[in-house]
């Protein structure tokens, strides 16, 4: 097929079943992350959760690439990247914010983690023009920046629970690697954003000066073209 890569079947069944490897190791990266929390160190789970949000962010692109899909008929690469990603966008960052104190207590972490079980099992979570239809779980980065910027417990747990309730309301959200419009803007704008996650993480105390808080721009420009583009989502009488 055009744009796909690997020029015989046997070169393409090995790069497929790398590209579902390469998926799976996000899995990986999860438990480390986990263990990372257990041990207090959540500078390294917060790198280790930017990581999985690399392979997340690439693993589609290069699944498509290949064409798993017509190469492993008989593999579901979606249930495998849905499994990981509730992993890591759901399970390691609630965790993470319980260890950073982030929540009044677990009984508020289990509004994230019900709400995304909901998004993840919907049928139509993402809508046929490549939109994801309400909040798509970004938990990652949610607690991340509870963390960095040391927001308070109470602050935290509204802003958690604002999220929830946005999972079930039928706004559409941008799809990165699919977006229709602008997409070689927000990639580079990402690639920013990425490296300064990266930075705060590293060394938080970078939070305490303009450069984390200047990336919130990075998420409000995603949210204001979410708005724009997709908007709320009508279903078809």
């Amino acid at each position: 097929m055009d744009g796909e890569i690997g020029a015989g079947r046997p070169g393409r069944t090995t790069l497929a079943w790398g590209v579902h490897a390469f998926t799976a190791s996000g899995a990986v990266v999860a438990m480390l992350a986990l263990l990372a929390i257990l041990q207090g160190n959540l500078s390294r789970a917060g790198l280790l959760m930017l990581v999985a949000l690399v392979i997340d962010s690439v693993d589609g692109t290069l699944a498509r690439r290949v064409g798993v899909r017509e190469v492993l008929p008989s593999f579901d690469g979606r249930r495998l990247d849905d499994m990981v990603d509730y992993l890591n966008y759901v399970i390691v960052p609630v965790v993470f914010m319980l260890a950073a104190g982030s929540l009044l207590g677990w009984p508020w972490a289990a509004l994230p983690v019900l709400a995304s079980a909901y998004g993840f099992s919907h049928e139509h979570a993402k809508t046929p023009d490549d939109f994801f239809l309400g909040f798509p779980s970004y938990w990652n980065v949610v607690a991340l920046y509870l963390w960095l910027l040391e927001v308070s417990p109470g602050v935290g747990t509204w802003i958690v629970s604002l999220f929830s309730v946005l999972v079930f309301v039928p706004l559409k959200y941008l799809y990165p690697s699919k977006m229709p419009r602008f997409r070689t803007e927000m990639v580079v704008l990402g690639l920013v954003w990425l490296a300064i996650m990266v930075l705060g993480c590293a060394s938080p105390r970078l939070a305490d000066g303009w450069l984390v808080r200047a990336s919130l721009l990075y998420p409000a420009l995603y949210f204001g073209l979410s708005f724009w583009l997709g908007g709320l989502h009508r279903t078809r009488p």
